[in-house]
């Protein structure tokens, strides 16, 4: 293909926390690069994912939920949403189709009107509800902003996800690709290695532990017979979370790192020596120094 031929561009996807957004990154790049849990505010930092969709690139960015910030660490996930948005060719607005216009969503709308930006509506979880409110529920929306499309989507099944793409496609500058073909995102494997521990502490502690949570891949060392040695620090901001993470003899922990290991495994498709340790580091969502190293601007 010729670059007169290509198209590639940046595309924001923003909306209230567990609205669908890292479902559907996920759906549209045909792989996990974003970390999914039952929890909401999942994700913190802007994650670009990349999907391909004829001859168009589009680089997904998958921001984290907008919400009413409390700690710094709140206060760089909204800002780092927010920026997302407005570095974009292409926004879109995901709700819950389910909820309909909620306060929640009604202040980021007021936010879009704000910023001057023009999104496309995504209704999700369309899979969940009947059919016959769906109309009603998207008249609501465009009634109350002029969005530019609207689309009523699964991101779980992929209903309606085909057609979304093909819209993305049609919003982007013509140019030459700026990844590989076969690259899915642009944040290193070690950035990966630790959203998937990550992942797997909110599913197996998500009624313990809340978000008093990070990981970082301390030490990342290719070996001769083509397996990795992955050493990451699990943050916690007290003793008593530090012993949920643990359990009772190590067992915890020792099961987080097996149901890691193999999911790194999966998408690497290469041999994972996991090794997990526990750090207690106080009030570590207010410092910017662990912000920072997460990829969040304060």
């Amino acid at each position: 293909m010729s670059e007169t031929e290509t198209a590639c561009g940046f595309a924001a996807i923003i909306g209230a926390p567990n609205a669908g957004k890292s479902t559907l990154i996920n759906q549209l790049t045909g792989t996990k690069v974003s970390i999914v849990s039952r929890k909401v505010q999942t994700t913190r930092a802007r994650i670009r994912a990349i999907a391909i969709e004829g001859a168009c690139q589009i680089i997904l960015v998958d921001t984290p939920g907008i919400f009413a910030p409390r700690r710094k660490l709140d206060e760089a996930m909204v800002s780092a949403a927010w920026g997302g948005a407005g570095d974009a060719d292409a926004v879109m607005l995901i709700v819950d189709a389910r909820m309909g216009l909620t306060d929640e969503v009604e202040g980021i709308i007021a936010g879009i009107e704000k910023a001057g930006i023009k999104p496309a509506l995504l209704l999700n979880k369309i899979d969940l509800m009947p059919r016959e409110k769906l109309m009603e529920i998207s008249a609501s929306f465009n009634a109350r902003y002029p969005f530019t499309a609207t689309f009523m989507i699964s991101a779980l099944d992929g209903s309606g996800v085909k057609d979304l793409a093909k819209w993305l496609s049609g919003q982007l500058p013509k140019g030459p690709w700026l990844y590989p073909e076969d690259q899915v995102a642009d944040f290193p494997m070690r950035q990966l290695a630790a959203e998937i521990t990550r992942e797997q502490i909110y599913d197996r502690l998500h009624e313990e532990l809340p978000y008093s949570s990070t990981v970082e891949t301390e030490l990342w060392e290719e070996k001769r017979d083509g397996s990795v040695r992955i050493q990451q620090i699990i943050y916690v901001e007290r003793d008593s979370q530090k012993a949920i993470v643990l359990g009772k003899g190590g067992q915890q922990i020792k099961e987080l790192g097996r149901l890691a290991r193999e999911e790194m495994q999966r998408l690497m498709e290469r041999p994972v020596h996991l090794f997990l340790f526990v750090k207690v580091r106080e009030n570590w969502t207010n410092d910017p120094e662990r912000l920072r190293a997460m990829g969040l601007d304060i």
